[in-house]
């Protein structure tokens, strides 16, 4: 007898159920020595309604190990996570938070560059795979010279850039649009 595999289920997970103790809106980072931002946004589906109940994991490169996430964290952690990493919620109306170190740029020593970015995954029901995508920040030189950034097509680009609010350059204000005209980019990986 033969078994048929049945289908992907779509109505959860449901984040807000068991993963709030491993919520952590403040990233804290090895060797704290960038200025610290707070990136305020909101996620938003194709009708551009809000998406409550979605999850992001932040990930950046930690100073001390100058390793970028690569599907390997440092062993560096603090309070059981490792350095570099933050997990946040969205609220009912979509919204989410969170603060770290802005991230250097960096050259490899191929000559690669690497504008300052945070590597972003978003969770939420309804998805089967979760989703990649980057934040870069707005007004950096090194973004000219990024090789990812150079691989998407510069009327998208926006899409990927935190801005800085009117009060502060350390607020800044970065939203996720999941389909339409706005779409944020998101990666294959």
């Amino acid at each position: 007898m033969s078994h048929v595999p049945t289908p992907s289920q779509t109505v959860g997970p449901f984040f807000s159920i068991g993963l709030s103790a491993l919520y952590r809106p403040g990233i804290e980072c090895a060797g704290e020595k960038g200025n610290r931002v707070t990136i305020r946004g909101r996620i938003l589906d194709g009708d551009r309604e809000p998406v409550p109940d979605a999850l992001l994991e932040i990930w950046q490169v930690d100073d001390v190990s100058k390793k970028p996430y690569q599907g390997e964290p440092s062993i560096e952690r603090t309070k059981t996570l490792p350095f570099g990493f933050g997990r946040i919620a969205t609220n009912e109306c979509g919204e989410f938070q969170f603060s770290t170190r802005k991230p250097a740029a960096r050259r490899d020593e191929d000559g690669t560059m690497h504008a300052p970015h945070l590597v972003v995954l978003v969770l939420m029901r309804g998805l089967l795979r979760h989703l990649v995508t980057r934040i870069y920040f707005a007004g950096e030189a090194a973004n000219e010279e990024d090789m990812v950034l150079k691989l998407v097509p510069a009327e998208r680009r926006e899409t990927l850039l935190a801005m800085p609010s009117p009060d502060s350059d350390n607020d800044l204000r970065w939203d996720i649009h999941l389909q339409g005209e706005r779409e944020t980019v998101f990666f294959e990986v």
